[in-house]
């Protein structure tokens, strides 16, 4: 079956009180974007398709837009709408074309009579495993509703909690950035100046003014070749973490005893862990399928591995609590939680807890670091960039001095 393809077009029409009115669709073909407009009670005059810019680049598909998606096609399913019919309105109220496109993929896919999970199953780039557990997991039961809920509900968490990390992360890397740029531009176009006048006093330097021009010189002459030893550096370790185990695993090892975000990126594992173990478990999905689901999600290579071998004690048949316990790498409270929930038999509600209360600890953590940063990052930007300037200003003060 040919897919349709996603379009946005221009168009200008009447409204039911007669006025001009103009905007843009997305959608499959002009006719599409007529009967849409009617129905919305515009009378369209024009409808032409956008043209694209010179250097487009396809906008690619985020996790928020699947967040999106998921959230609108549960809200469509409550209200009563077929799921093919509600594939067709959720495309259309998207304003990234290409998730368009991938939501009349999955529609196609259904309407020629494939089951849901298996259809978003065919892109795993978007779908993960877990996604596609959960929505089988709901055809099987007859809960799609809510089960849609539940993963709207996990998509939005996980998605909130990864938006604190980057918080807690791309504060300091960008002022490090500007810093590192304004340092740049010192040392390349104002301090040569300054050496150049030093040049005529005829008089020896002060020992920290003579390093300082000297690392000038070095970078006027070396600065590409030092920018292009860096970025190949960043390359060759990605790839490195990438296809080594064995360094991923130091990488990330070293990560988790990094002071403060050390503790940070653990309480977000913790948390990640909890609640992608709890949406599973509470959507009736077995227990070894749920772990190996839950390990893809880890994020460290670390806790990946710790989870696999939790997997494969269950299925020895030893008790989850007793499992984690045996890895030595999660807290008490969580071992603690899981022991009454299994006993009880609200594990499920135990790990949602369990997940609240690491989300909100990151939350508060990031909130915390961010304001000890602050002062920190100011004293750094201060004795570099003052450094500089009282280098530079040295003999001036001592030539002063001594007249």
């Amino acid at each position: 079956m040919t897919t349709a393809k996603i379009s946005v077009y221009r168009w200008h029409g009447i409204d039911k009180q007669g006025r001009a009115t103009t905007g843009e669709s997305s959608s499959t073909s002009q006719a599409a974007v007529k009967a849409q407009l009617r129905k919305q009670g515009i009378r369209p005059k024009t409808i032409k398709k956008k043209a694209k810019p010179f250097f487009f680049s396809k906008k690619s598909v985020k996790p928020a837009d699947i967040c999106v998606f998921t959230r609108q096609l549960a809200s469509m399913i409550k209200a009563g709408v077929p799921l093919v019919q509600s594939f067709t309105l959720v495309a259309e109220c998207l304003d990234n074309p290409s998730m368009a496109e991938l939501v009349i993929t999955i529609k196609n896919d259904i309407a020629a009579g494939s089951g849901f999970a298996a259809s978003i199953s065919k892109h795993p780039n978007h779908f993960d495993k877990l996604y596609c557990n959960l929505i089988a997991a709901g055809e099987q039961s007859g809960t799609l509703e809510v089960m849609l809920h539940r993963v709207a509900v996990y998509k939005e968490k996980s998605a909130a909690l990864k938006a604190k990390i980057k918080k807690a992360i791309a504060y300091p890397i960008a002022v490090l950035v500007v810093a590192t740029i304004v340092t740049g531009i010192l040392l390349v176009n104002v301090i040569p100046q300054f050496a150049q006048s030093f040049a005529n006093f005829g008089a020896e330097l002060p020992a920290f003014t003579r390093l300082i021009v000297a690392f000038s010189e070095w970078v006027q002459q070396w600065w590409l070749i030092a920018i292009v030893a860096m970025a190949a550096a960043i390359i060759l370790f990605k790839k490195a973490v990438r296809y080594s185990p064995r360094m991923a695993y130091a990488v990330d090892k070293a990560v988790l005893k990094t002071p403060v975000l050390g503790g940070i990126l653990f309480q977000s594992i913790v948390a990640r862990f909890a609640r992608t173990l709890a949406t599973t478990f509470s959507a009736g999905v077995p227990l070894i399928d749920a772990l190996d689901a839950v390990a893809g999600t880890a994020g460290n290579i670390i806790y990946t591995n710790a989870i696999t071998t939790i997997r494969e004690d269950i299925m020895t048949g030893q008790q989850l609590h007793t499992s984690i316990r045996a890895t030595d790498l999660f807290p008490n409270m969580l071992l603690q939680m899981v022991s009454i929930g299994e006993q009880s038999g609200t594990l499920g509600d135990m790990l949602e807890k369990v997940a609240v209360h690491y989300e909100e600890a990151v939350d508060n953590a990031v909130d915390h670091l961010t304001a000890l940063l602050e002062p920190m990052i100011m004293s750094f930007l201060g004795v570099v960039i003052g450094g500089l300037m009282i280098a530079m200003y040295l003999p001036i003060f001592m030539m002063g001095a001594a007249i």
